[in-house]
């Protein structure tokens, strides 16, 4: 193990933390509140570790996978650890475990909250509870990557680590033009967003906030009712529609960017996206039809909640726990399979659903014709071997680790569809759960154990399983001679 590299790091990822506090600082003071003690001593003490981790550049900056995968984790881990200290300096969150368990929540883009009333805190805050979801939806690494011209290809192990997807790779010859390219088009959206809520007669503060939600496909608001407390059919469809957009594989917007089209409009992902997102929210619409006084307002409603789930965004405009049976299985089902690979969604991700279902069919064409040659492809491509097999790994560990969770958070005593739904909905990084958890509600009554794994479970779905576990490895804190 390289340490000297992971040093500096987590060194330099404290520095950039202590500058992106500098806007809700700036929020704060633009609002007349108290900043010194909320987010001067937390900059502060991020720049003092900062500087002491950094004073010296490493002399070995190459780096393989396991630096990469125990980097990318340990970052994670002290981003949230330090980003929670605004919450509990600010004297608004009880204890240092429910700060943690938000901020996990808000950088891991999961919008599970243990705040009951949220409007009483100050704007500063909230501020930087919704710009955490930004921060974390691309991944704060492969911001790093834009800003930091370190280790040279090596780098490709810290986008890998981090990027959602079975399959990571690069748009450009350049790794850190990739990374630069990838926050542009973020940015952009972003942007976009932002004018368009203002339009709608959102105040520019709001528009960040739920702009931030959106574009982060995170889901903390400002208001209990989530985007439901503007009750404006405009403000619902924009944000219904732009949590799709961030749901799908930013490869496609650089396809279109550069004028591949015909290539972009060819993504076999995409097309099984979109095509359970039309499928869901007809079915959803039928199953509500008679709760609503149209058939517009039912299709709203259920476009709207089928884009926050599938997405894993976790907005509400209604509360969906009162629905039908059908529409809650179709929206838990959604849960699970996610948003596209390399988006800011979570999820298992649409890709590997894909090459499951397609990996199920291949292995029943040869049990009924064993000598027929067969493969997996998508995109119109071979799908490797080795692929099929870390997905097959993947949904192994995700199901174990569902099990264990469910069973300790299960000693609360909940009922079963409160604490399986708590625990998907953590791990999947979609926010709100059905029963006790569900999008009226909050994760405040479970025990700080709970909470803890469910903080654990936000880490291990953000970063897809593998990164998380190898800091359970003893190999991989055996120092590299």
């Amino acid at each position: 193990m390289n340490y000297a590299i992971v040093f500096y790091m987590l060194g330099f990822i404290c520095n950039v933390e202590a500058l992106l506090m500098l806007l809700p600082l700036t929020v704060g003071i633009f609002y007349h509140e108290p900043v010194v003690e909320t987010f001067v001593i937390p900059i502060v003490l991020l720049l003092a570790v900062g500087t002491v981790l950094t004073r010296k550049r490493p002399q070995k900056q190459r780096f393989y996978a396991r630096e990469g995968f125990f980097i990318v984790s340990l970052c994670w881990i002290v981003l949230s650890a330090f980003g929670a200290l605004p919450l509990l300096m600010s004297g608004q969150c009880p204890s240092f475990i429910d700060c943690f368990f938000e901020t996990v929540s808000g950088f891991t883009t999961t919008g599970a909250s243990i705040l009951p009333n949220v409007e009483i805190f100050n704007k500063s805050v909230l501020f930087w509870r919704s710009f955490t979801h930004w921060i974390g939806g691309m991944g704060v690494l492969v911001f790093v990557l834009t800003v930091l011209p370190l280790a040279g290809q090596s780098s490709i192990h810290l986008m890998r680590a981090e990027s959602p997807g079975p399959i990571v790779g690069k748009l450009l010859p350049k790794l850190r033009s990739t990374a630069m390219l990838l926050y542009g088009i973020y940015m952009g959206l972003t942007a976009l967003l932002v004018l368009l809520l203002c339009f709608g007669g959102m105040s520019l503060y709001d528009s960040f906030i739920f702009a931030f939600g959106t574009a982060g496909t995170g889901g903390f608001a400002n208001y209990a009712a989530s985007v439901g407390h503007f009750n404006s059919p405009y403000i619902t469809w924009v944000i219904t529609v732009f949590m799709a957009l961030f749901g799908i594989n930013f490869n496609v917007y650089y396809l279109l960017l550069f004028g591949k089209a015909a290539q972009a409009f060819k993504s076999e992902e995409v097309r099984w996206y979109l095509g359970i997102i039309v499928a869901a929210t007809a079915l959803v619409t039928f199953n509500i039809r008679h709760l609503y006084d149209s058939l517009g307002l039912a299709l709203r409603h259920a476009a709207f909640q089928v884009s926050a789930i599938i997405t894993t965004t976790g907005f509400s405009t209604a509360d969906f726990v009162q629905w039908p049976t059908f529409s809650r299985s179709i929206l838990l089902l959604l849960m699970t399979i996610g948003a596209c690979a390399g988006s800011t969604g979570g999820g298992i991700k649409t890709s590997r659903v894909v090459i499951g279902v397609k990996a199920a069919g291949q292995s029943l064409r040869r049990l009924l014709h064993p000598r027929t040659a067969t493969c997996v492809r998508l995109e119109g491509n071979r799908v490797e071997e080795e692929t099929i097999s870390t997905v097959g790994s993947y949904l192994t560990l995700y199901l174990m680790i569902v099990i264990v969770s469910v069973l300790v958070v299960s000693l609360e005593g909940y009922d079963f569809e409160t604490t399986f739904t708590a625990v998907l909905t953590c791990f999947n990084n979609v926010g709100p759960g059905m029963s006790l958890v569900g999008p009226t509600q909050n994760f405040s009554f479970f025990s700080g154990l709970s909470k803890l794994v469910l903080s654990l479970d936000m880490l291990l779905g953000r970063l897809e399983i593998f990164p998380m576990l190898v800091l359970l490895s003893p190999s991989i804190w055996k120092k590299s001679r």
